[in-house]
């Protein structure tokens, strides 16, 4: 056996784990939810079939397409929203803090991670419900004569991520700023470049695949999420995931659930073709 059959087969059985843990827990599942979403319900009784009248309900329905849009809009509002914080704070912490105050830095940062998910939410409910520590405090200042309506908003469900994600972008960021030599911006210096050109035309640049990778994780973790949409969110604007929830428990119409969640994982998939397009291009 030659040494390079014996690395192939090795590297085989190095990646076949994963790929057979990929093969059990997602192509399977996904296919069996592909073929459901071509079924349709009649009365309480599921007709399996090639029916495409799920997905073409899905764009024919305002309530559907409204429920797509809504969560688009809010994924790529946290989305940007959170870069802009994010970007700061982690070079913050990668230049201007000293090294040695660094790793409680990033303690610090990373200390909503330590919580549940659902008490993030609630915790967050109450900050900002008409009784909640927003509205006291502006009441209180005389910028508010009575409580406004903060909870059960868009703004509600958009503060109560970009609470979780800024903290995942400053981390794929920061993990970008420090691998950067400094000689990159010495030199930039030293060719008459302001501090601001310094950032925005050399090291902004360079840290742009931190930033896309964070971004897409945001987005993917963002438009997939249940949970703050409907505590923040009230159900005033449903998301996607809203929709599909309400097909299971309410309707029992798991194929129609079915093709919004193959809709949701469309439009994933385009987010990662989209990103990893981009950040080949910059990459060349």
């Amino acid at each position: 056996m030659t040494i390079e059959r014996r690395e192939k087969r090795q590297g085989a059985a190095l990646v076949a784990p994963a790929l057979l843990w990929t093969l059990v827990f997602f192509a399977v599942p996904f296919a069996g939810m592909a073929i459901m979403s071509l079924a349709h319900l009649e009365g309480r009784e599921i007709v399996q079939g090639f029916d495409l009248g799920n997905y073409l309900r899905i764009f024919a329905d305002p309530s559907f397409r409204r429920g797509i849009f809504v969560s688009l809009e809010i994924t790529l509002t946290v989305t940007v929203i959170s870069v802009l914080l994010a970007w700061p704070l982690a070079w913050i912490i990668a230049t201007r803090v000293p090294e040695r105050w660094r790793r409680m830095a990033l303690l610090i940062a990373v200390l909503p991670f330590w919580t549940s998910y659902v008490v993030r939410s609630y915790s967050w409910a109450l900050v900002l419900g008409e009784k909640g520590v927003v509205n006291n405090a502006l009441v209180g200042l005389g910028l508010l004569s009575e409580p406004i309506q903060i909870m059960a908003t868009r703004a509600a469900t958009v503060t109560g991520f970009v609470h979780f994600f800024v903290m995942l972008l400053t981390l794929t960021i920061y993990s970008n700023l420090i691998q950067l030599s400094p000689n990159y911006a010495r030199a930039a210096m030293d060719l008459g470049a302001s501090r601001w050109q310094v950032i925005r035309l050399v090291i902004l640049p360079l840290t742009l695949p931190g930033v896309m990778t964070g971004a897409f994780l945001t987005f993917v973790l963002c438009i997939g999420d249940y949970i703050t949409p409907q505590i923040l969110g009230g159900n005033n604007e449903l998301t996607l995931p809203q929709l599909i929830m309400m097909q299971l428990g309410r309707r029992g119409d798991y194929p129609m659930a079915s093709a919004l969640s193959v809709v949701l994982m469309a439009i994933v998939t385009l987010a990662y073709a989209a990103s990893a397009r981009w950040l080949k291009m910059e990459r060349l």
